[in-house]
Parts: C-alpha cells; sequence; structure tokens
C-alpha cells in the first residue's frame, strides 16, 4: 500500500511540469518562446501549462526576417498524470506533454527595412 502511495505521489509532483528542447539549423539564430528568450541555436523550454496549450516560437537572426512556429503540449501522454488522474482526478488537465525536441529550419531572407 505505501509503494502504491509513493508512486501516485510522485505521479502528481511531475504531472504538471513539461519541457522540450529547442534546435536551429543556423546556431546563430536567437529562440524566443512566447516573447522569451531561450537560446542561440538550441534552448530549453519548460512549463506548467496543462494540456492543449500553445506555444509561439520566433526564430531571429540580425538582418533576417522573423520566422514565427508554435508547438502544443498534445504531442505525447503522460503516463503519470494519467495514473494520477486515475487515482486522485487532480491532474486530468496534464495528461500529455510536448516532445522531447523540437527542430526548425531556418532561412535567412533578407529584412525588409521600414
Amino acid at each position: 500500500m505505501k509503494g502504491l502511495i509513493l508512486v501516485a505521489a510522485a505521479s502528481l509532483v511531475s504531472a504538471c511540469a513539461g519541457g522540450t528542447s529547442i534546435r536551429v539549423s543556423d546556431p546563430d539564430t536567437r529562440i524566443y518562446v512566447n516573447g522569451e528568450y531561450v537560446g542561440t541555436g538550441t534552448g530549453y523550454y519548460s512549463d506548467h501549462k496543462p494540456a492543449f496549450t500553445r506555444q509561439e516560437v520566433e526564430l531571429r537572426k540580425e538582418g533576417c526576417e522573423p520566422q514565427n512556429y508554435s508547438f502544443r503540449r498534445n504531442e505525447r501522454p503522460d503516463f503519470g498524470a494519467i495514473v494520477g488522474a486515475y487515482l486522485f482526478v487532480v491532474p486530468i488537465g496534464w495528461m500529455t506533454q510536448y516532445k522531447a525536441r523540437h527542430e526548425y529550419e531556418f532561412e535567412c531572407f533578407a529584412a525588409v527595412p521600414n
């Protein structure tokens, strides 16, 4: 019984957090997720948002047009949250995770002056 309670508690604690690694083909490209800088060339994004929320990715490089992408937190199941939802009905909103890695191709198109 203690083991079951320990497994359930561990699944509840880990169920809410989700993260993904982001890699861009051009190592000098700056990566922003929801307007927040996460790295240049590679970065890591994590949050505690519920399933199916969308994250906006913007890739920027000096002299180039910015490029925009998005990903959602519905890319793979989170078995810890599913077990916790079954046992406690609390983390049902966090039943999915991001893929472990997102990779984007960046092509520099000259920025149009304003």
